[in-house]
């Protein structure tokens, strides 16, 4: 039987990896409005915010099939719409997407503990660091990986316990802090401590019913002891 730590007797930190759709950034608006012009330039139906929403979170691949899927498009469709989704998102990244209140005072916090700290994503890696920048985030980060980095994908273990290699910390002093299953999987697979934000996208899903050591409302109520 797997123990997932909760707040009363949670390992100091060694280290942080924070998600970044839906944990550090609303990206909802950005997804939207690239798959509305994807979907418009193929002559295909839209899908609505909602749709969009329980479709984030597994890779651009994951978002561009289902949504293919979901209006009827062909599947050798595929990589005429991977292409344009990558030409549209490079152009649109940031422009509909907000920081979440309490992430700037939250990161400045734990920055100041003056431990490691990693941005990662499924996001393609050059469209996450591109958002941090333009949101000012970056500099919060020694790493920022992406989807397209390793060999697999969140909720695969191997993401984070890349990411702990290169942070240089154990996996089970490395909190893992994210929004959704996908987060809460590869970290307790990776035999990291995982806290989870109550605002961003899982799947529709309520995020309480996911085993974590943590629920938070904002990233700068994190308790650290």
């Amino acid at each position: 039987m797997s123990f997932h730590p909760t707040a009363e007797n949670q390992p100091a930190a060694q280290a942080f990896i924070l998600d970044l759709d839906g944990t550090l950034v609303d990206t909802l608006g950005d997804f939207v409005a690239v798959l509305e012009r994807v979907l418009a330039e193929l002559g295909l139906p839209l899908v609505d915010r909602a749709f969009v929403e329980k479709t984030v979170g597994r890779g651009s691949e994951h978002l561009i099939r289902s949504c293919l899927a979901a209006v009827g498009g062909a599947e050798d469709l595929y990589e005429r719409a991977w292409s344009l989704y990558q030409e549209k998102y490079r152009a649109l990244n940031g422009q509909y997407s907000e920081v979440y209140p309490g992430v700037r005072e939250g990161l400045q916090r734990l920055r100041a503990l003056g431990l490691p700290m990693a941005c990662l994503t499924n996001k393609p890696a050059a469209f996450a660091r591109d958002l941090l920048r333009v949101k000012g985030l970056d500099v919060y980060f020694d790493h920022v990986f992406g989807g397209d980095d390793f060999a697999r994908k969140k909720p695969d273990p191997l993401p984070l316990l890349k990411t702990c290699e290169a942070l240089g910390s154990s996996p089970a002093l490395t909190w893992m802090i994210g929004d959704s299953s996908n987060d809460a999987q590869a970290a307790h697979a990776a035999g990291c401590p995982v806290v989870l934000v109550s605002y961003g996208y899982n799947h529709g899903e309520p995020i309480r019913s996911v085993p974590a050591q943590q629920y938070l409302d904002r990233l700068d109520q994190l308790r650290l002891s």
